[in-house]
């Protein structure tokens, strides 16, 4: 019986056209290593898993967006709203310069409600246009984007303290975010615990439920998933106001981990999660892609902005790497796709 040859062309083709960001980032990652060894170390591991989680929430929900061939441009300034606001609604009793200085004390549920309900309404605002206003997701997002900017703004630069961060943020807050259990020689933050369940509970929504199954389909073909009987304008509106919900819960979230909040919170997030999701394999055409890919993309992106910023690079510099990458994503995204056509 004859075995057949290893093909060592059509092996390094695929790779090249396929797998070559990665490639790519790997050397990436290696040169960072070799400037400095000391990034190998547990305590970086733990801040990355730390700095990852709330990215990675953030990443699956702008990576549903993408999957019904859409692009959320308003991803960053929805969180710099709703943590404003929740940031305000969440200040330590004693705090000397609350924004309500007369509030009681309110559980933390009850500030994540109020954010996740108005960036659900937004949210569904947004897919309201795409879907039956037929307004093209990048021009209905980036609109959005400067709306909600402009209402952080307003709300932020507001008397008798305004234009400075919002801080003394309630330790029952920033203790979930900052705190984590130990595991023989490793830290395991709390946040990639809530991270780890909205893993599982997206995986379940994207391969398990009939949403998921009619998201691929009206990202894969949005004419031929009408004509099955698919409702595409819902499943938009859907996609829109439950990603915007995740947004929600990421930047409560990020204002316990960081502690504070401005208007400027939130600045560039949908950049980052663009760039982790075509990191991960999905497909700006729409209709690929999956929950794991962008976990992976996730936390690669967020190796190499905390390896950057690690060895000194200065910022200015990490934008120009930034963009780079997704430029290259992209490329390499159209390549396949066009290769499937």
């Amino acid at each position: 019986m004859k075995t057949r040859p290893i093909d060592l062309k059509s092996i390094f083709k695929k790779l090249f056209t396929e797998k070559i960001i990665y490639v790519v980032l790997f050397f990436l990652i290696v040169g960072i290593v070799i400037i400095q060894p000391k990034f190998l170390s547990i305590r970086n591991f733990t801040n990355i898993l730390a700095q990852s989680s709330t990215k990675i929430i953030i990443a699956l929900a702008a990576g549903m967006v993408l999957m019904v061939r859409g692009c959320d441009l308003s991803t960053g300034r929805m969180i710099g709203l709703a943590a404003v606001i929740s940031a305000s609604l969440l200040q330590d009793a004693d705090y000397a310069y609350r924004m309500y200085p007369h509030l009681k004390e309110l559980p933390i549920i009850v500030p994540l409600l109020l954010v996740v309900a108005m960036c659900a309404c937004l949210g569904l605002i947004s897919g309201i246009c795409v879907a039956h206003l037929k307004v093209p997701p990048i021009i209905a997002t980036l609109a959005m984007q400067l709306v909600l900017y402009g209402a952080a703004s307003i709300y932020f630069d507001r008397p008798p303290y305004g234009a400075q961060p919002i801080g003394g943020i309630t330790i029952r807050l920033t203790r979930l975010c900052v705190g984590s259990i130990q595991f023989g020689p490793i830290r395991l933050p709390y946040l990639t615990i809530i991270a780890i369940v909205t893993i599982v509970i997206m995986w379940i929504l994207w391969n398990k439920t009939k949403f998921g199954k009619y998201m691929y389909a009206v990202g894969g073909n949005p004419e031929a998933a009408e004509v099955s009987g698919v409702n595409v304008n819902r499943i938009l509106k859907i996609t829109y106001a439950l990603a915007a919900v995740m947004y929600a819960v990421a930047a409560v979230l990020e204002v316990g981990r960081i502690g504070s909040a401005s208007n400027s919170t939130g600045n560039g997030y949908e950049m980052d999660a663009i760039a982790s999701c075509v990191v991960g394999g999905v497909s700006m055409s729409g209709g690929i892609g999956s929950v794991g890919g962008i976990v992976i993309g996730a936390l690669i992106f967020t190796v190499i902005n905390y390896g950057l910023s690690f060895i000194g690079v200065n910022m200015y510099w990490q934008y120009i790497v930034k963009g780079m990458i997704i430029l290259f994503a992209v490329i390499v995204d159209m390549r396949k796709y066009a290769k499937r056509k």
